[in-house]
């Protein structure tokens, strides 16, 4: 395994990390509760014997499940082992006492007395101002600080670039955030200017999704003939993945993983990480790649967000990037499980009623009162 630094710490985390939202089920499910116990438990000390240190879990994972599978995997030596990350879900918290209330719930399911890395789970500007200032979660973080529950506090991100700054800047206290970020992902949400402006204040970086929920792992023909006829040969897996460990400012690398054989093929990935590992015409390949990807897109949005404000609430760019994604990987299904669980009703395409307010203000001249109802009919049929 190799190790890399953590922001400040005076610790190596491995390059691979282990995040366990993707178990193996007894139902075929991905993200049922009914977790292959035995199989998890397995997957989960091989890695760790392998050297994989970092575990990250979350409250919500596997409908609840996923803690307290960890908590039984890291019986028998295994906790000192390793360090844990787990997540506070803020939605869920109506009032100062939940957290703590989540917080106690949390350790007992992974069978310990401290939580290494805490994070405030899925921050936006919303969950920031209507939910962490507005019911002093900060303080109650600290306290858990100091009464030794949790060792440090960090944040998860799931919002526009904009809201980044004003979220780590909020606070002194960051050791560590966790971003959504590969070679599809530079611009959206925190993107590269997110990874390397944590990183100058100090911040370790831990990346979620590198290979955008298998998509990058299972590229359309187009891109993988682009890939093939590359040298060295890599498969799509390896090339996500050793972009992202090029890196110095990435600190861990989180992969869900639902099979032994899954674990055995990032191990060894990972145990050939460094950073100055992609050469010129590597970078070069990974470009002619994501344009490849984006000459796939439908809808010719940039995202500027001159649509905005919609008179009925419906967010323009998130729906045509959402219907664009399904196109550039050939992938329907994972768009439009986003758009039921993660994107608010309220925003969908279906709340459109043609009023035309936004056109005019579009540089793209997109008929976007045309495309509405398609977006709704592919992403919510």
């Amino acid at each position: 395994m190799q190790f890399r630094t953590f922001g400040q710490l005076d610790w190596q985390v491995s390059a691979l990390g282990f995040g366990a939202m993707r178990f193996p089920t007894t139902d075929g499910n991905p993200y049922s509760g009914n977790i292959n116990e035995p199989e998890a438990v397995r997957m989960l000390r091989h890695a760790i014997d392998q050297g994989v240190n970092y575990l990250d879990t979350a409250y919500i994972y596997h409908g609840g499940n996923s803690e307290r599978v960890v908590g039984a995997a890291l019986e028998d030596g295994y906790r000192d082992k390793v360090r844990v990350a787990t997540k506070s879900p803020t939605w869920l918290i109506h009032g100062p006492h939940d957290f703590d209330s989540i917080l106690d719930e949390q350790l007992q399911r992974l069978r310990t007395y401290y939580i290494d890395f805490y994070l405030l789970h899925g921050l936006s500007r919303q969950t920031w101002q209507g939910v962490i200032l507005k019911h002093n979660l900060l303080q109650r973080a600290e306290a858990a600080l100091a009464d030794g529950r949790i060792r440090h506090l960090g944040f998860s991100f799931h919002d526009d670039y904009d809201a980044f700054p004003e979220i780590l800047n909020g606070y002194d206290g960051w050791t560590f955030c966790q971003i959504q970020y590969n070679y599809m992902d530079t611009q959206n949400q925190a993107g590269t200017k997110g990874l390397k402006l944590a990183t100058a204040k100090g911040l370790a970086v831990v990346v979620m999704e590198p290979l955008l929920g298998g998509r990058l792992a299972n590229p359309p023909a187009v891109i993988r003939e682009i890939m093939d006829a590359s040298q060295p040969r890599r498969t799509p897996a390896e090339w996500a993945m050793e972009w992202l460990w090029d890196q110095p400012e990435v600190s861990v690398v989180l992969s869900g993983m639902s099979t032994m054989a899954q674990v055995e093929a990032n191990l060894a990935m990972a145990r050939h990480s460094f950073v100055g590992s992609f050469a010129p015409e590597d970078f070069d390949l990974i470009e002619r790649v994501r344009q490849k990807y984006l000459e796939r897109a439908v809808i010719p949005c940039t995202k500027c967000g001159y649509c905005l404000p919609c008179p009925q609430g419906v967010n323009i760019p998130r729906n045509f990037e959402l219907f664009n994604e399904a196109h550039l990987h050939d992938d329907m299904a994972t768009s439009r499980f986003v758009y039921r669980a993660f994107f608010p009703a309220a925003e969908h395409a279906s709340v459109c009623q043609a009023c035309r307010e936004c056109e005019p203000a579009c540089p793209q001249q997109i008929p976007i009162s045309e495309w509405m109802p398609k977006v709704a009919a592919a992403l919510g049929g």
